[in-house]
């Protein structure tokens, strides 16, 4: 009998057939709009992304509140995938669908600074310890929006992030390691520049390798998650971040967090909870309960030296930004979040959630033993096909097995609980109850005693 992981290939593929045709038969409303679809959109899907589910055809969503999310055939459904993050704090949070209602009536978007702007800022630089920002409409934006201005207030041409990671939609990020060589990500379409010449690429918690990597003075930001969420979780050596930034301050180069995902560790990310001295920072999709909005931090000494540079420039486009950055709404959704949604309160539901949830997988697996482990950031958890934790994400992607995932994934979804479609992270909102937990738990042990080797 072959097998992988623990799991018995032939019963898995099995059961795996039959759970296709029952996506299938159970969902004509949604099996009709794919067939629709097709002609106008490419993939079937607005962002072929929403391609990645383990469905053989599209899961249409008819509405979604709280942690439960509902399909167009009427199938309800636990949702612990949460937008990827972008609900992290629930479907349609009441204060931030109000917050909508009653701006959408005062004006969209000006390009001119209103109140909320300024309370979201303040907000911010408290959570975070960095005093000015600025703001954008995705992660992936702020993102390289801070990557400019880290090249123009330090005049260096180098970034440097770490293999498997994930910062949106940067071209500069999409670099891996392939036998020790910096290559430009293969699944990246339609690149005409070689990235290498400006993006260096390194293994997360290898202290040497990052100090080789820094040590000649070209490198202008580090861009990373304080701990990765992409390749599958990959937590810091409890020290590597107190020696890393050490080390980046010895070679003059910045250190710009994102905290999008990691933001699952408190209200103000992992940044606070462990006092990293970040000079920039990053928070993306969850800040406005779901709408696109992002914010960038800057540390006092960077900010001086960013608006420095720009009064030193030419007059003109400086390229970052664009006009609906900032605009009313977002805003609005934004100090809604920060002051009604985000709070200690909330988070303490989420870690209370997230712990049983971790604690039942442990169990799970000890009890079918499986050579499996857990991960846990806060709000967020993760179960990966290895027997201990990744360090880097070589050894994350090593513990990878996408087959094994989608059998996983499509069993649960036809059972009404939904996990994040691009590896196992599940998380956990204010709105996630502890039978919600259960049935997840319940659901997963009955698949593994359908698939467990005997």
């Amino acid at each position: 009998m072959a097998k992988r992981h623990g799991i018995d290939l032939g019963k898995m593929r099995e059961l795996h057939q039959r759970e296709r045709a029952d996506f299938l038969a159970r969902r004509p409303r949604a099996t009709a709009l794919a067939g629709q679809s097709a002609r106008h959109l490419l993939f079937g899907v607005p962002l072929h992304w929403m391609d990645d589910w383990p469905t053989p055809s599209p899961l249409f969503v008819a509405e979604a509140q709280g942690a439960q999310l509902t399909d167009v055939d009427g199938h309800r459904y636990v949702d612990f995938c949460l937008g990827d993050t972008g609900a992290m704090f629930g479907h349609s949070p009441a204060p931030v669908a109000a917050a909508i209602a009653c701006e959408s009536a005062r004006g969209l978007t000006a390009m001119l600074p209103g109140e909320d702007a300024l309370w979201v800022a303040g907000e911010l630089a408290q959570r975070f310890g960095l005093p000015v920002w600025q703001f954008a409409l995705s992660a992936s934006d702020a993102n390289r929006f801070a990557i400019r201005w880290a090249r123009a207030a330090t005049g260096r041409d180098q970034i440097l992030v770490f293999n498997g990671c994930y910062h949106g939609t940067v071209d500069d990020v999409f670099v891996d390691l392939e036998d020790g060589q910096a290559k430009p990500r293969a699944s990246l379409l339609g690149q005409v520049y070689p990235l290498t010449e400006h993006t260096r690429v390194v293994e997360f918690n290898d202290l040497a390798v990052l100090e080789r990597a820094l040590s000649d003075g070209r490198v202008a930001c580090v861009l990373a998650e304080p701990a990765m969420t992409n390749i599958g979780m990959v937590l810091p050596d409890p020290d590597y971040w107190q020696q890393a930034q050490a080390i980046m301050r010895r070679h003059g180069s910045l250190l710009l967090l994102d905290e999008t995902h990691t933001i699952s560790c408190g209200p103000g990310g992992f940044t606070a909870l462990h006092g990293l001295r970040p000079d920039l920072l990053v928070l993306g999709k969850p800040l406005a309960g779901g709408l696109p909005a992002a914010a960038y931090g800057f540390s006092a000494e960077l900010g001086e030296r960013a608006q420095q540079a720009k009064r030193d420039a030419p007059a003109g486009h400086s390229g970052i930004g664009t006009t609906l950055s900032a605009n009313r709404l977002a805003c609005a959704a934004m100090r809604a979040t920060l002051a009604e949604v985000m709070t200690d309160d909330a988070y303490q539901i989420m870690f209370e959630r997230a712990e049983q949830l971790e604690r039942g997988l442990r169990e799970l697996f000890v009890r079918f033993d499986l050579p499996w482990c857990v991960t846990r950031l806060g709000a967020r958890c993760e179960f990966q096909f290895a027997h201990r934790p990744p360090r880097n994400g070589s050894e994350a992607a090593a513990g990878q097995d996408t087959e094994l995932e989608q059998c996983i994934h499509l069993y649960l979804l036809n059972r009404g609980l939904l996990i994040t479609p691009f590896h196992n992270m599940l998380l956990l909102s204010p709105h996630t109850t502890a039978e919600d937990v259960e049935r997840l738990l319940a659901m997963f042990d009955e698949w593994l005693r359908a698939v467990r080797m005997a």
